[in-house]
């Protein structure tokens, strides 16, 4: 296995003499072939400018290469085992993706993953396709004065946003974005940021639609979409439980015209009370994003408003009112799979009866993210040993898309 790294025009070479290094938790880790896969369909890779490449010697030393680290952009589906391993010559953040450590293996490159979903729903091949303009203006034709259509038609072609792509598609789970707020104010936000940090990818919804704006769209979708859900709380919004009753009036109001469909709530469960009356408005699923169930850590990362107890109580209510519970927990290597957030998890689970846990890569700069490692506790045990020793505790929850 050889290095991959890149000279600062973009082109891309395979080192002669260096062998392949990751990081983890700010560690050097050998880049070993059994991590390895091939890089997936949909891949993007990406330099890391001002990231000089470490490799490792034929002695086992680690050595800087002439030229910037790569990263590979990882479709839905996989999990990062390992960040590029890089030597900062500056303090300039990188934009808010989720790099994933690539090497060379016989000519061919390959990406330090897992993969953890065998569905291809969400596979890169399923959108962008050549029909959507055409859909796109379909759908305006038929809501013509509908708001989120046109915004969801930026998100779907600005962004190439696979939910907002979903509604014109008309299947699967659809953007319904209602909030512009939000009560945290996340170190990686990918919608708002302050400006001493990296530009967010994609901007925050401006404004909140009405009550029929929401109810004609998601009715539509649910009513004629293939396997439909409707979901808020998507990226380019804040949470929507910081519109709980617009919402709850909205779920009562689709439930009146369909009972076909899903509607399902991205949130970071802070409102308690506010999730208590979509749930008892009807809301079938509800799905909580965080980095950590740590509260030392949660805090730094998220900056939240509320107490991180409103996050458990949360997912507690929701099981306890007939909502599917599940957690989307956005993971980086040697910070989310160390002994003490393991042990976090694990007692949350149970807390709250959670019934699935979502892995997704955290879009961020791993200097930046290196940067909360004082607030975990324990040894990395590496992902594939994190995810046997969740199943064996915790054998009831659904590991969205792993296998033993």
């Amino acid at each position: 296995m050889k290095l991959a790294y890149c000279n600062q025009q973009g082109e891309l070479f395979e080192h002669p003499t260096l062998a392949p290094l990751g990081s983890s938790g700010g560690e050097l880790w050998e880049v070993l072939e059994e991590d390895l896969l091939p890089l997936p369909p949909g891949a993007t890779l990406t330099a890391l400018p001002g990231r000089w490449a470490v490799g490792m010697t034929p002695d086992g030393e680690a050595r800087q290469a002439d030229g910037w680290a790569v990263g590979a952009l990882l479709p839905a589906g996989y999990l990062r085992l390992l960040v590029p391993a890089g030597i900062a010559d500056d303090e300039k953040r990188l934009p808010l993706f989720g790099y994933t450590a690539v090497c060379f293996k016989d000519g061919q490159l390959m990406a330090a993953a897992l993969k953890i979903d065998s569905g291809d729903r969400w596979a890169p091949a399923n959108f962008n396709l050549p029909e959507l303009d055409n859909l796109i203006q379909k759908k305006k034709k038929q809501h013509p004065d509908n708001r989120l259509v046109e915004h969801l038609a930026h998100c779907a072609k600005e962004y190439q946003c696979f939910t907002a792509q979903n509604l014109f598609y008309q299947r699967w789970e659809a953007a319904l974005p209602v909030s512009s707020r939000c009560n945290a104010s996340c170190v990686g936000c990918i919608s708002l940021q302050s400006s001493d940090c990296c530009p967010s990818p994609q901007a925050r919804i401006d404004f909140t639609p009405s009550l029929e704006e929401m109810v004609e769209l998601a009715v539509c979708h649910l009513e004629q979409g293939t396997e439909p859900m409707v979901s808020g709380g998507q990226g380019c919004e804040g949470d929507p439980l910081l519109e709980a009753d617009l919402w709850a009036e909205a779920i009562r109001e689709i439930r009146k015209r369909t009972a076909r469909g899903k509607i399902n709530l991205n949130t970071n469960g802070g409102d308690t009370k506010g999730l208590e009356k979509v749930v008892r408005a009807g809301l079938d699923a509800v799905r909580v994003g965080l980095v950590s169930l740590n509260p030392k850590l949660y805090a730094a990362y998220h900056r939240p408003s509320y107490d991180f107890a409103n996050v458990l109580a949360s997912l507690k209510l929701a099981a306890e009112g007939g909502a599917y519970t599940s957690i989307n927990l956005l993971t980086f290597p040697g910070i989310t799979d160390r002994e003490g957030e393991l042990a976090c998890l694990i007692e949350a689970v149970k807390k709250t009866r959670l019934r699935q846990l979502q892995l997704r890569n955290l879009n961020i700069d791993p200097l930046v993210m290196e940067g909360f490692l004082p607030y975990v506790e324990g040894e990395a045990l590496g992902f594939k040993e994190f995810l046997e020793r969740l199943h064996n505790a915790c054998p009831e929850l659904e590991i969205c898309g792993w296998s033993r």
